[in-house]
């Protein structure tokens, strides 16, 4: 499919919309109203810290909505000004935030269904309105949606649109696009549909993996079994793995995404020499400005004295989960929790998530004498609901409360 081509027909097309129903000043006065707090700008004024008793709380120096996040929750809420009688979709979540994304059913849109990696489109009709989300969608989605005459609101991150262009430039040379994702991720399911051929790794394990095969110390029947849901079809590893170019899903931990394009380089410059490299490895910069600036603010924040970590953001949130896997890495003791709610201030304890595990509850969290605390979210994750987990630290602290 050319989907360059499919793009720009769709994006000629009057029932596509990419821009919003309303200015830039009142979208942002919007987002104000509903999710700024009071309190997270105090602690902003104050050099991002809050000394409440035995409590000091620091803020990392970048957190929260970026820019992308915030442009698609405003355009899905105008979206609801904009057409209020029609059924409107949204074929994903609009962003990994459990409070926003029960806003949007309060409002009365539908999200579609999946099964087994599958979306349902059945109920959608001619005239239905859909909302992409920030994570786009799979191109094979946009074309059933235009073809069935929906009104197409795309809130696609630019950023994530940047990751498409470039993996096609890679289809365009005849370049296999190597995705640094989660083959799993909406973000990357979209990204691999404008790709020619494929192959998503999801860390420098994999990536060392592959790069070994390339230097002839693999088994194809393993590879292909171990990459049989990551890889486009027909993928042929002697065949595909000649010619390379490095992509990521925007919110992969940015060191990593820099060191596997690297290695990679290093691989093709080992097994073809520097005279040939050009003609096979290609290097663009996909890593969001967003995506760096708070990876960049925790990785600073870890290097403060602190006793306790708190990293919020919905628990399918892969930007949250880099930023606690930096935390973890400096042996801080942290916890990943995805509302406000998951803390008790009556009984001093948290229920949260930890790398790779199931929900934890664990009572005393926060320990007795002075406490330094750091807080940081993805970019999901709203400053109003910042200000809920730190008020909740604050009457933990205020109260002394411990439970046996």
């Amino acid at each position: 499919m050319d989907t360059q081509a499919f793009k720009q027909s769709l994006h000629k097309s009057d029932r596509y919309n990419r821009r919003g129903f309303a200015s830039a000043a009142k979208r942002a006065e919007a987002l104000a109203n509903a999710y700024q707090s009071n309190l997270i700008g105090e602690i902003r004024d104050n050099g991002n810290l809050l000394e409440y008793g035995r409590l000091r709380v620091k803020l990392a120096e970048a957190f929260g909505f970026c820019w992308g996040v915030e442009r698609a929750v405003a355009m899905a809420y105008e979206t609801r000004k904009h057409y209020p009688k029609e059924r409107i979709w949204i074929t994903n979540e609009i962003i990994h935030n459990p409070s926003v994304n029960d806003h949007l059913r309060k409002m009365n849109v539908q999200f579609i269904s999946e099964e087994n990696g599958v979306k349902d489109f059945s109920a959608v009709e001619n005239g239905d309105v859909v909302i992409l989300p920030a994570f786009g969608a799979t191109v094979q989605d946009m074309q059933l949606l235009h073809e069935r005459g929906c009104h197409i609101i795309d809130t696609t991150c630019p950023w994530v649109s940047k990751v498409w262009h470039t993996v096609e430039k890679h289809k365009k040379h005849t370049f296999t696009s190597i995705i640094h994702g989660k083959y799993k991720h909406e973000e990357t399911l979209a990204t691999s549909s404008f790709a020619g051929t494929y192959l998503v790794v999801l860390d420098l394990e994999e990536a060392k993996y592959v790069a070994n095969y390339i230097l002839g110390k693999g088994n194809r029947e393993e590879f292909l079994k171990r990459f049989a849901k990551a890889s486009s079809e027909g993928f042929d590893p002697d065949r595909d793995l000649q010619r390379l170019g490095v992509a990521n899903q925007t919110t992969m931990l940015k060191s990593e995404t820099e060191e596997i394009g690297r290695l990679f380089e290093k691989t093709l410059l080992s097994k073809y020499g520097p005279s040939e490299l050009n003609e096979h490895f290609l290097a663009f910069n996909t890593i969001c400005d967003a995506t760096e600036e708070r990876q960049g603010a925790m990785f600073s924040l870890v290097d403060e004295p602190l006793d306790i970590m708190v990293v919020i953001g919905g628990y399918n949130s892969s930007n949250t989960t880099h930023l606690q896997e930096i935390a973890v890495s400096r042996g801080i003791r942290s916890f990943h929790i995805d509302t406000p709610e998951r803390i008790s201030e009556d009984t001093n304890t948290i229920t949260h998530m930890p790398l790779g595990e199931s929900l934890l509850t664990e009572k005393n969290f926060l320990p007795e004498g002075v406490v330094n605390v750091g807080i940081t979210s993805g970019a999901s994750t709203p400053d109003k609901v910042v200000g809920h987990v730190i008020k909740k630290l604050m009457k933990i602290s205020e109260n002394n409360v411990f439970t046996k």
